[in-house]
């Protein structure tokens, strides 16, 4: 696919290589109410997709998400350079790139963020657990954090919005 440069391609470009290399963004949504239903018992599906497209509609999300996934294919077809090469396709635990780009993502929303990433990288619910496993043919080092970061953005929106929900009507009640 060939995509100039604005803005409705760069985000059609995204959603095309999230499809490619497997990842459903309903399957991030069950990542965002794996992090939220506890706090918002009734929190819907919807509300969690609905997060999950306004994090991906922005463009720094977009710049990461292409960017790591361009990373890991480059690293299937053998394409980094040595030593970079071996680092991205083994997903080598001291390398921390992978994280660092995904925290331009968790940002996006403020610093609750970083505690929704932190948790769901260690617990590896869902769809990161399928992208963490190492099949000798997929790369992901990545996509699993990529998503991760999604996920924990689009959750700390939804905490951002249920916060003000709240003092809004405990101003009204005080009125």
């Amino acid at each position: 696919m060939d995509y100039s440069l604005n803005s409705r391609s760069v985000a059609e470009a995204t959603e095309h290589w999230l499809r490619r290399r497997g990842v459903d963004k309903r399957e991030i949504g069950e990542l965002v109410m794996f992090l939220q239903k506890e706090y918002y018992p009734g929190l819907t599906m919807e509300e969690c997709m609905d997060s999950v497209e306004r994090v991906l509609s922005k463009r720094e999300v977009q710049n990461a998400v292409l960017t790591g996934i361009q990373l890991d294919v480059l690293a299937e077809e053998g394409k980094l350079f040595a030593p970079l090469q071996d680092i991205v396709l083994n997903d080598e635990g001291l390398y921390g790139c992978d994280e660092v780009l995904s925290l331009s993502i968790v940002n996006v929303y403020g610093s609750i963020g970083y505690t929704n990433f932190g948790y769901i990288d260690k617990m590896k619910p869902g769809i990161l657990k399928r992208l963490n496993e190492k099949n000798g043919k997929d790369v992901h080092t990545f996509l699993d954090d990529i998503v991760g970061a999604v996920a924990a953005a689009a959750s700390s929106r939804i905490a951002h919005r249920k916060q003000a929900e709240k003092e809004t009507d405990e101003y009204v009640d005080e009125a």
